[in-house]
Order: C-alpha cells, then structure tokens, then sequence
C-alpha cells in the first residue's frame, strides 16, 4: 500500500514537475492548455494506478488534481476534466458508474464556486480551502459509498479512515508546493523589477540634467527664430513642429528625473488626503473634458513619509490613466483611500477599455505603454516610487470592462 501511494504522489506532483522545468514563468502557470492537459493525465494515471488496501478495498486520488483545477481555474478549466473523469471511468465499467458521475457532478457544482475567492486568499487561507473541499469531497464520497453496505463494518471506517487522512495530507502537499512555486516567482519577478528600477534611477540621475540644458538652449533659440520676419510660413511651420518636438523631448526628461531619489527638501509626514485632493483638482479640467467624473472616498487616519512631489506624479499619472481609459465613453473613476492593518490602501478604478493579463504583466517596464503614443515612463516612475516606499502594487483588469489599481504602503 505505502509503494501504491508513493507512486500516486509521483503522478500528482508530475505536473508541477513539468511545470518548473519547462514553463517557469507567470503567465505559463495560468495557461488553460497546461493546466488541464498535465491535470488530466495525472488523474487517469491515479485510477489506473489505484492504491489496494489489505482489507480488500480499493480507492484512488483522482479528486485531488480536480479539486486543485476547480479552486485555481475555475469552471471553464475544471469542466474539461469532468469529462474526462465520466468517459474514462464509464470504460473501466463495473459497478458505481451512475453513482461516481453524480458525485463528480455534486463536485463539479460546488467546489469551482469559491474559485474567485481562492484566488484572493493569501496562502495559509489557499491551504486551509483546499483541505476543506478535500475533506469535504471525501465525506461526500464515504456518505455515497455507506449506501452500498447493510451496516458499517470495521472494514468501512478502516476504508474511511485511509481515504481521509490520505486525501488531506496529499492535497495539502501539493497546494504547499504550487504555492512555493507561485511565490518563487513573484519573488523573482518583484527582484528583478526592483534591479531594473535601480538602474533607471541611477541612469536618469546622472544624464537627464545634462540633457535637459541643451534642449532649454535649442527651444529658447528656436522660439527667437519663429519670430523672425525673414522667415516663410511654411519654415515657421517647421519650427512649431521642432518645438512640439522638444516639448515632449522634455516631458521624457522630467520623467527621467521623477525617479531619482527622494529629495529632503520634498519629504511629508502625512495621510495622503491633501495630496490626492490637489492632484484631483489639477486633473479636474482634464476629466471634464473627457466627460469623466471623479467620486472620491477617504478614510484613512494612518500617516507615513513620503516625496511629496514623487506622489502627487504618481497619482497623477495613474488617475490620468484611468481618465484616459474612459474617454470613448465617459463615467465615473472611483478614487478611495482606506486603512488596512496598519497599511494605507489607495484604489483607483475605472470603467475603461481595460487590459489582458499579458498587458498587466508587462506594466511598469521601460518603455511599454497600452498606449500608441504612450513611452510607459509614468507607470516606470509610478512602481519605482511605490517600491521606494516598501509598497506594491495589485491590478486587477477585464478587457473590455475596466482596470482597478490597488496600491499598498505599509506604515
């Protein structure tokens, strides 16, 4: 029995295995061809490889894969697997078929339902779901199973007893290593995020000064020439388009700028609501004019030093993301400042053209921008900041629907 069951944690930590080796990256982990093709094999792995106990019972572990694919896919990924199970175990025959189709249904229904709120669990909840709906998965199953006994013998609650403790100790060693495996990833992701704002800042210090002294010449001289007499209309036109350019030559300067490190002179103690009032009344005009209204909630008593300056670029270019997001079809950004153990949580959402999880893996990098005439150097500014601040940064989009940025600073 102890052989059966090592063998069939083999087959449930296979895809994890497969996953590190080859796919060890984000948006991989979430990948519906992945996450159902590997799943699948190792549930019919686990009924062809079933664990036989000496009392003569047999059972195996293929509600383990599908209770992990229900809690972190979700319906749409679980349903290819209750296919599966049905078809595979309607060619083994026997007695049961009708009653293994109604549980796995009974599964099928519940389970799934509590994807979302998984996925919003930090990891000891993650663990302490997936547990529950294998106990409750098993004690459905052994409640069936009673039906086919006149009485419940010793052999019964012997059968119990293993598929319980089995069920529970594997599942929770699967969930602990998927959680790993996620974690590892952030870490990784949210070190090499922090390297490359480092360097941005480095890079921007030493070099965006020098830079912006000659543009300040070049403009100061073209705007002598524009107004010189001795030039045609079509030269002068010329030289508006020279200035625009320098303009925004300049607007990608003082980007450069923002991140450097926080100034002395700029630093506040403060609960962020003068703050986001002044960077709503600056943007004010700007969201009228995209037929975009604000409603803005405050409720937060907890203070922290911070740039002045470096946040109020950094609400800005975050809110005007979401005006801008909206302005094909106007409505309300919802701006709110609450407290959370001893953390000021900052939310913007809007009702905009939102964006796909392949979009919002890609926020905060040098130079990407959802936008064609966007250069990404604001959101670079506004998660170097954050990060400064030991704080992080959640968005939660739908295309189509609308983007909501959850932005976290620990006090």
């Amino acid at each position: 029995m102890l052989e059966s069951i090592l063998i069939n944690i083999l087959f449930l930590i296979f895809p994890i295995l497969i996953f590190v080796i080859f796919f060890d990256s984000r948006r991989h982990f979430y990948n519906q061809t992945f996450l159902v093709l590997f799943s699948t094999i190792s549930m019919i792995l686990c009924m062809i490889y079933p664990i036989r106990l000496e009392i003569g019972f047999i059972f195996d572990l293929r509600y383990i894969p599908f209770i992990i694919v229900a809690l972190y896919g979700g319906y749409q990924k679980v349903i290819p697997l209750f296919i599966v199970l049905n078809m595979y175990r309607f060619v083994i025959g026997g007695d049961g078929i009708w009653q293994s189709f109604l549980f796995s249904t009974a599964i099928l229904l519940v389970i799934p339902f509590f994807h979302r709120r998984f996925l919003k669990a930090n990891t000891k909840k993650r663990l302490s779901m997936a547990v529950s709906a294998a106990l409750f998965t098993m004690v459905l199953y052994l409640t069936t199973l009673s039906t086919f006994f006149e009485e419940l013998t010793r052999e019964y609650w012997a059968l119990a007893t293993y598929s319980l403790i089995t069920h529970v100790i594997i599942i929770a060693l699967n969930v602990m290593m998927i959680e790993k495996v996620i974690s590892n990833i952030n870490n990784r992701e949210s070190f090499l995020h922090t390297e490359r704002l480092h360097v941005m800042s480095e890079l921007s210090a030493s070099v965006s000064h020098e830079i912006r002294n000659p543009l300040t010449v070049t403009n100061g001289f073209l705007q002598l020439l524009k107004e010189s007499k001795t030039i045609s209309a079509d030269e002068k036109v010329f030289i508006d388009y020279s200035l625009l350019e320098l303009e925004r030559a300049e607007k990608i300067v003082s980007d450069f700028l923002s991140y450097g490190k926080p100034q002395s002179e700029n630093m506040v103690n403060s609960n962020l609501k003068e703050d986001m009032e002044y960077v709503l009344n600056i943007l004010g005009p700007y969201a009228n004019m995209n037929q975009v209204n604000f409603d803005f909630r405050f409720s937060n008593t907890l203070t922290k030093k911070y740039d002045q300056n470096q946040i109020q670029q950094s609400m800005i270019n975050v809110i005007k993301n979401g005006i801008e997001s909206m302005k094909e079809t106007g409505g309300t950004l919802l701006i709110t400042v609450t407290e959370e153990q001893r953390a000021i949580v900052i939310q913007v959402q809007d009702h905009g053209v939102g964006m796909t999880s392949d979009e919002i893996l890609e926020l905060g990098k040098p130079y990407y921008s959802t936008k064609t005439e966007g250069t990404g150097l604001g959101m670079l500014m506004v998660y170097g900041t954050i990060s400064k601040l030991k704080g992080k940064i959640e968005v939660v989009s739908e295309k189509h629907k609308g983007t909501t940025f959850i932005i976290t600073l620990p006090v």
